[in-house]
């Protein structure tokens, strides 16, 4: 029932605010081992979310872990997509598709990548990523396509405006099921800055 209420139940990482306005946070995250697999959603009939799949299989969060342990991996939150973007809401990839990658944040006892279970799916990458800093913003609601442009959109110009550099693309973090209640979602827009 917690999960349809919204309830965010499983691991999440750390970070610390360093700065808070009314519009965004600055939050500096420590280092992780994410997983991650990164596709052309035409792949999965345009489905942006097609590598969830792959990376569920090799956690063994619907099943027997495919990974060479087999050892099964909890799940955490958010889900990250980060979308390749060559301009606003338009996402291109060298072959002319769109290109996305989705993560699995591993739980912290993984300290390193070596650490964690091999993938038996060669699609799926195991790997460090060091410290980050982002501006984020959280919100509720199904973030579809529109929505997150224009979340994006305006966390960018709020950053323009008080003078702080972005860093690359924007990551969607998503944090709840697809049958929580779209209301009780928590979603949040991150744009890595300097």
């Amino acid at each position: 029932m917690g999960m349809i209420l919204g309830k965010i139940s499983v691991e999440t990482p750390k970070f610390e605010v360093t700065h808070s306005t009314k519009d965004y946070e600055i939050r500096k995250y420590g280092s992780a081992v994410v997983a991650e697999v990164t596709y052309d959603p035409a792949q999965f009939n345009s489905d942006r979310d097609g590598g969830f799949m792959v990376l569920a299989n090799y956690i063994g969060a619907l099943g027997n872990p495919q990974n060479t342990k087999p050892e099964k991996i909890a799940m955490t939150a958010p889900v990250i997509t980060k979308i390749a973007m060559t301009a606003p809401v338009v996402t291109q990839s060298k072959g002319g598709g769109e290109s996305v990658t989705m993560q699995f944040i591993l739980p912290s006892k993984y300290a390193k990548a070596e650490d964690a279970p091999l993938p038996v799916d060669e699609r799926v990458v195991v790997r460090d990523e060091g410290e980050k800093k982002y501006a984020v913003v959280r919100f509720s609601g199904v973030a579809g396509e529109k929505v997150v442009a224009e979340k994006v959109e305006k966390l960018k110009a709020c950053l323009e405006r008080d003078g702080l550099k972005t860093s690359g693309d924007f990551v969607l973090a998503r944090y709840n099921p697809p049958w929580t209640l779209p209301p009780l979602r928590t979603n949040e827009i991150m744009i890595p800055v300097e």
